[in-house]
């Protein structure tokens, strides 16, 4: 498959070299170039990766799809268009693009793309705009990337790139996993537990299910249904409770049970005290999940949508700026989000009232404590012994569930080096005893 789908993106530059070759000859003529006269493209097919990708583009968009492609893939094609105009000394004007920093070749624009799809035919040039509208499935299914980086320069001089997830697709099928960065502030988590290993109250599993259900028919409400027009796209909810009550394996399970990945948003990397700069983290982040089918997870929620404040300096207004400009990135997201808590009274009311659920996750009774420790202890590896009551020390130890891992954790550590390794009830005792000192409790 990989030869084959190199062969099929072979015979895609071929073509682009013989179109190129075309609107040269005929610049050099001072000929009309008429966009309906380029040469037609190769066949698709349909097996490989890049010709699946293409079967839904006309020529003229796979024209302009290979070349954002060329400059990664062989950038010499493109250095035609850095020849001079001996009459002014510079470059032509309407081959338009650029010369990268670190990247010696030439970086195609939107006037590039036009030079090659309709040559100095100004009726075909403004028909062929739409390409590059707001509308066209380019910009809607996040396939290309204009990056305008001179607002006070005309449109056309907008640089072409291929989005990072397409250009995986184009090039070997395979799925676009973002690695946390500066331009991405979010890393994957995923879980190697199961449903069965979460231990939550009834209700709160019927809230689950309620996102569980979106994520499977949301197309059929939002299309099938044509309650697009009423429903707002995407999924919002708060989880909040103590620490370690399942909140972010929850997330994690709600991904792993769909098949979609799960991204833990790095506050660190998003909040900053430079006026804006929060807000332009977050817009590159949405920005680049938009037209993915991801979850986005906020652990400590309440640091980036706290409340709002009466405006009594720069400061005040910009954090509440920020708030607004949050709810609404939030409202326009058409995946899942999740914001998660320990103070659901620090967070923001406008946040809460636009949700679609807020899901509490409450410390585990002395049943649920039971039923994760006894989840805990069973291993076939080390043996408990027989003088721990699990039920006794679940109904004494007010524990949730983040902390009897802690707990074994303690526990095995001090087992592993005996000789048959054992857990003693005095092993989990010292393990009990330094969680609660962590949360200011103390065990006589």
């Amino acid at each position: 498959m990989i030869a084959a789908n190199s062969k099929a993106i072979e015979n895609e530059i071929a073509w682009f070299q013989h179109v190129l070759e075309h609107r040269f000859a005929q610049h050099g003529a001072q000929a009309v170039a008429r966009a309906e006269h380029l040469p037609p493209p190769p066949p698709l097919d349909p097996e490989t990766a890049y010709g699946s990708a293409l079967a839904q583009f006309d020529p003229h968009e796979r024209l302009v799809l290979i070349l954002a492609l060329i400059p990664q893939l062989a950038p010499e094609m493109l250095d035609p268009f850095l020849l001079q105009n001996q009459a002014i000394g510079r470059r032509f004007s309407e081959f338009g693009g650029y010369v990268g920093q670190t990247h010696a070749g030439f970086l195609p624009t939107i006037e590039t793309a036009l030079f090659l799809l309709a040559g100095s035919d100004h009726s075909q040039r403004l028909a062929l705009r739409r390409l590059f509208a707001p509308g066209h499935k380019f910009q809607t299914h996040g396939i290309l990337l204009l990056d305008h980086r001179h607002s006070d320069e005309p449109v056309a001089s907008s640089l072409l790139r291929l989005s990072p997830e397409y250009l995986e697709r184009l090039l070997g099928g395979g799925e676009y996993l973002p690695q946390p960065g500066p331009d991405f502030p979010a890393q994957r988590i995923t879980t190697a537990l199961e449903w069965e290993d979460l231990v939550l109250d009834g209700e709160t599993r019927e809230q689950i299910q309620m996102i569980q259900r979106w994520i499977r028919h949301s197309r059929t409400l939002l299309e099938t249904w044509n309650l697009a027009k009423r429903l707002k796209p995407g999924y919002r909810s708060l989880f909040y409770g103590p620490p370690g009550t399942g909140k972010t394996l929850t997330a994690c399970l709600l991904g792993k049970s769909a098949g979609l990945p799960v991204y833990r948003v790095d506050l660190s990397r998003v909040v900053s005290k430079w006026i804006g700069e929060t807000e332009k983290n977050l817009a590159s982040l949405f920005d680049q999940a938009q037209h993915r089918n991801w979850i986005l997870f906020f652990d400590e929620a309440e640091a980036l949508f706290g409340k709002r404040t009466e405006s009594h300096s720069a400061n005040d207004r910009a954090a509440n700026q920020q708030i607004a400009y949050l709810l609404q990135r939030l409202e326009d997201f058409p995946g899942v989000v999740i914001l998660a808590t320990n103070q659901r009274s620090h967070m923001d009311e406008a946040f809460t009232r636009r949700f679609q659920s807020a899901i509490l996750f409450a410390m585990p009774d002395a049943a649920a404590r039971e039923q994760l420790w006894s989840a805990s202890i069973q291993n076939e590896y080390f043996r408990a012994a027989a003088d721990i009551d699990l039920a006794s020390i679940a109904r004494e130890y007010e524990l949730a569930g983040g902390s009897i891992v802690n707990v074994l954790r303690f526990a095995c550590l001090l087992a592993v080096e005996r000789q048959p390794p054992a857990i003693t009830r005095n092993d989990l005792l010292q393990g009990i005893r330094q969680e609660l000192h962590k949360e200011g409790r103390f065990l006589r």
